[in-house]
């Protein structure tokens, strides 16, 4: 059984052919094009082939499920807070650094850790660890918790970074 062609009222809205009347133009259905299994059948997974290649959700597609919500493709705004803790990461590094070859002491318990294995190896795992913790945040970004994170991480590496400029008026 074949559905009814829709027609195009003058109004310009799209209705049944029985809706037609004078000056319509008939539109013949849409040709579907097979593109794989239907992915709205089940949420977007938290990590999927998608992420990296070919991913077209932005974001959820009622706004009801906006919080909880996983999706395909980030956006600008996200790259660029994500963008600016990294840079601020490497800032505090290499601040830290300058502080203690001038006599400073680390107050940070995990970072007298990782000073320990030399200086190279201080920024490498420094960096590491805060991206992986940045990687979580932005897959999670549609959780309350994780948008608090990184805002959060944001705000306080700016801080931070701030301080060590401080310092340097100071001395």
């Amino acid at each position: 059984m074949s559905e009814a062609p829709y027609s195009l009222p003058q109004g310009g809205t799209i209705g049944p052919r029985s809706m037609s009347g004078p000056g319509t133009q008939v539109i013949p259905p849409p040709s579907f094009v097979y593109r794989g299994p239907d992915r709205r059948k089940h949420p977007t997974p938290r990590f999927s082939r998608y992420a990296l290649f070919g991913g077209r959700r932005q974001g959820p597609r009622r706004t009801t499920e906006r919080e909880g919500s996983f999706v395909d493709v980030y956006g600008r705004r996200l790259f660029l807070v994500v963008l600016w803790v990294a840079l601020m990461n490497i800032g505090d590094s290499f601040f830290t650094l300058v502080h203690l070859q001038a006599g400073g002491v680390e107050l940070n318990p995990v970072a007298k850790v990782l000073l320990g294995t030399g200086r190279w190896n201080f920024v490498f795992m420094k960096s590491i660890l805060i991206g992986l913790a940045l990687i979580v945040l932005a897959v999670h970004k549609n959780f309350h918790l994780a948008r608090i994170g990184l805002w959060t991480a944001a705000g306080t590496y700016t801080c931070l970074v701030a301080y060590h400029l401080l310092l340097f008026r100071v001395d």
